[in-house]
C-alpha cells in the first residue's frame, strides 16, 4: 500500500527510483517474447533487492522457487502482453533548490549527532535535536532529493502531528471490496503525502536550525567509550557523540543477534495518466480483493487464490489517478512480475487504459521478525528499527510520531547542549584531517566533568524508543502477521469482512499502532465475536500456533 511504500534503505538514504526501475526494465519487455529472460532478471531483480533491503537472498531464493513454477503460465504472459509495463515514466525525481549548508570533514569539529539517512524519520530527528542547540550532520547520498515512493496516510494521523498542509489530496472516505457482492465504506479520511512540501518544510527547519548536511554513504561506524567515528566511503571519518541509523531497511549499521526471517510487503505502482477510470473522486481505494479480472488467466486466478493480491488507488481527478497491486504478506515474497501481471490484466478488466506513466515505484518491505539488539550504541529509527507495522506495512505516521521520542531522550541524555566533550559548532577555523588513527585518541579535558558514556546514551534512547509496551504492541501485531500470512484468498476476505465491522477505536486503532496490549486483547476477542462460524474455526486451526509462540515471547521479555 502506498501508505507503507517505504524507500529500500541503503547505507546514507534511500534507493533512486532508477536503481529500483532499472532492474526491472528488459525482464517486462521479456514478458510477450518468452519464459527464460523473466525468470533470470525477476531473480537478479529480487538479489538487488534482498541485497538493497539488508536481507541478503531470502527474497531472491523464495522468488527464484516460486517462479519455477511460471513457466506453465507462459500462455498467460504472452496473453496479457506487456503494453503496460513497457512504458516508462515521463517525469524524473525532484531535487529540492536549497542552497544547504555543507559539512567538511576537513575543517570541522565532532559533532553531537549523526543521522545517516535523509528520509522523513532522519530529518524529523535531525530538526527537532538541533532546534535544543546541539549540532548534527545528515548524511545522504543524495540530500536534495525528493523521496522516491508515494505516502498515504490517514489525515487524523498528519493532524495530530500539525502536518495537514503536508497533504496534496485528501479524500473524505475509502473503500474496500471483498469480493464483487461485498464492499465496506469506511468513514475515516485519508490524504496522499506532497513528499516536496513535507521535505521542503523538515529541510528549511533544518537551515535554520544550522543542520549540515554531507553528501555520501556511509562504510561503517567504530566506537570508543564516549565517542563514535562514522566512516564514510569516501574515506572521510566524522566525530560524533551519538549515531542514529535512519536508513530504512539496510540492516547494515544496526546489530541483530538473531536470524531474521519477515514476511514481505511486496507491491507495484504507478501514478498515470488514464482515460478514464470506475472510482468516485471523493474516495480512495484502500483495499479491491476483487478477482473477477483473472478468468481468462486461469493460471493467475489460481495463484491468486493461495497467495491473494489487491489494489489500492488514489484517484487524483478523472484522468490521473495511482494504482498500486500489492501483496499484504507473504513469506517468502510474491514474485514482482505475478504482481504486475496481476495488476495488468485488472487494469484491463476495469477498462483503464494508461496512456502515459507520470511516476512508477516498486516496494519490498520487511514485515515483522525480530527486533534488533537492544540495546546498543548505534540507533535504530523506523524500518532499522524494526517500527514497521507487521500487520500492515504501515510505518510513515509511525515513525514521524516516534521521531520527537528519540529526539527529545537525546536532548535529555546530552544535556540540551553540546556534548562535553564536543565542540558547540560544526565548522572550525582550523583545518584538521579526520583518520581513525586520530579519531581513536581519547581528549576529555580535565577541567570537564565527564558526561554519560556513549553505550549509557544509546541504552536510555533504546529504552525510550522501545518501552515493554510498545514491544508487547508489536509481539501481537506479530502474531496478527502469522495469521494473515496462512490465510488464502478466501480466508483473508473473511478475515476483513470482520475487521471492518469493528467499531472504529478497534479496527483504526490496530491500523495506527494506538491500541495497547490490553486493548489489543479486547480487540482480537471483537473480531473473534464479528467472525464468521468459518472464519472463527479458521482462526482457531491457524492461529493458535503463533498464539503459543506471542505467548511464549511475551513471557520472555518479563524475565529480561
Amino acid at each position: 500500500m502506498a501508505s507503507s511504500s517505504v524507500s529500500l534503505g541503503v547505507v546514507g538514504g534511500p534507493v533512486s527510483r532508477d536503481q529500483m526501475i532499472k532492474a526491472t526494465s528488459s525482464s517486462t519487455k521479456a514478458l510477450a517474447s518468452g519464459f527464460t529472460p523473466v525468470v533470470s532478471r525477476v531473480e537478479e531483480l529480487a538479489a538487488k533487492c534482498g541485497e538493497l533491503a539488508g536481507t541478503g537472498s531470502v527474497v531472491s531464493q523464495g522468488v527464484s522457487r516460486r517462479f519455477r513454477a511460471v513457466e506453465k503460465r507462459k500462455s498467460c504472459i504472452n496473453a496479457l502482453g506487456s503494453t503496460l509495463l513497457d512504458m516508462k515514466p515521463k517525469v524524473e525525481l525532484k531535487k529540492l533548490s536549497y542552497d544547504i549548508p555543507i559539512f567538511d570533514p576537513r575543517r570541522s569539529k565532532p559533532v553531537d549527532l549523526v543521522v545517516v539517512g535523509g528520509g522523513p524519520a532522519g530529518l524529523a530527528v535531525a530538526q527537532r535535536v538541533s532546534g535544543q542547540g546541539l549540532s548534527v550532520c545528515c548524511i545522504d547520498p543524495e540530500p536534495r532529493s525528493v523521496w522516491p515512493n508515494n505516502y498515504g496516510v490517514w489525515v487524523d494521523e498528519f493532524e495530530a502531528m500539525d502536518l495537514l498542509d503536508c497533504l496534496d489530496y485528501t479524500w473524505g472516505s475509502a473503500v474496500v471490496y471483498l469480493d464483487d457482492d461485498q464492499k465496506k465504506s469506511l468513514q475515516r479520511p485519508y490524504g496522499r503525502v506532497n513528499r516536496v512540501k513535507l521535505k521542503s518544510k523538515m529541510i528549511e527547519q533544518c537551515i535554520t536550525n544550522g543542520v549540515q548536511f554531507y553528501q555520501s554513504k556511509v562504510k561503517n561506524v567504530t566506537h570508543s567509550k564516549d565517542r563514535s567515528f562514522v566512516v564514510c566511503d569516501d574515506g572521510y571519518v566524522i566525530e560524533t557523540a551519538v549515531v542514529l541509523d535512519a536508513t530504512g531497511h539496510s540492516r547494515r549499521l544496526v546489530q541483530y543477534d538473531q536470524p531474521f526471517n519477515p514476511g514481505y510487503q511486496i507491491a507495484y505502482g504507478i501514478v498515470a495518466e488514464v482515460d478514464c477510470h470506475p472510482f468516485d473522486l471523493d474516495k480512495m481505494l484502500f483495499m479491491d480483493w476483487r478477482d473477477s479480472h483473472l478468468k481468462k488467466y486461469p493460471e493467475l486466478q489460481e495463484s491468486n487464490k493461495k497467495l491473494p493480491t489487491f489494489l489500492y488507488a488514489m484517484p487524483f481527478s478523472s484522468t490521473k489517478i495511482f494504482l498500486e497491486e500489492t501483496s499484504l504478506v507473504a513469506r517468502p515474497g510474491v514474485p514482482l512480475e505475478v504482481i504486475q501481471q496481476r495488476m495488468e490484466a485488472r487494469l484491463k478488466h476495469l477498462g483503464i487504459n494508461v496512456k502515459s506513466i507520470e511516476e512508477d515505484e516498486i516496494c519490498v518491505i520487511p514485515m515483522g521478525g525480530v527486533l534488533p539488539v537492544i540495546p546498543q550504541r548505534v540507533l535504530g529509527i523506523g524500518g532499522t528499527a524494526g517500527m514497521v507495522h507487521p500487520s500492515t506495512g504501515y510505518m510513515v505516521a509511525r515513525t514521524l510520531a516516534a521521531a520527537p521520542i528519540v529526539a527529545d531522550s537525546l536532548v535529555r541524555r546530552l544535556g540540551g547542549q553540546a556534548h562535553p566533550h564536543l565542540g558547540t559548532k560544526s565548522v572550525s577555523g582550523e583545518e584538521t584531517e579526520s583518520s581513525s588513527s586520530e579519531a581513536e585518541t581519547e581528549l576529555t579535558p580535565p577541567q570537564v566533568r565527564p558526561g554519560p558514556s556513549g553505550d549509557e546514551i544509546s541504552a536510555g534512547v533504546w529504552a525510550d524508543l522501545w518501552p515493554m509496551d510498545r514491544q508487547q504492541q508489536r509481539e501481537f501485531f506479530c502474531f496478527g502477521m502469522d495469521v494473515l500470512l496462512k490465510l488464502d484468498l478466501a480466508g483473508t476476505r473473511r478475515f476483513f469482512d470482520a475487521f471492518f465491522d469493528l467499531d472504529d477505536h478497534h479496527w483504526q486503532g490496530f491500523l495506527s499502532s494506538r491500541l495497547y496490549f490490553l486493548e489489543l486483547v479486547g480487540f482480537g476477542i471483537s473480531l473473534f465475536a464479528h467472525a464468521t462460524n468459518t472464519a472463527r474455526a479458521e482462526i482457531v486451526v491457524k492461529g493458535t500456533p503463533p498464539l503459543l509462540n506471542m505467548i511464549k515471547n511475551l513471557a520472555l521479555m518479563k524475565r529480561q
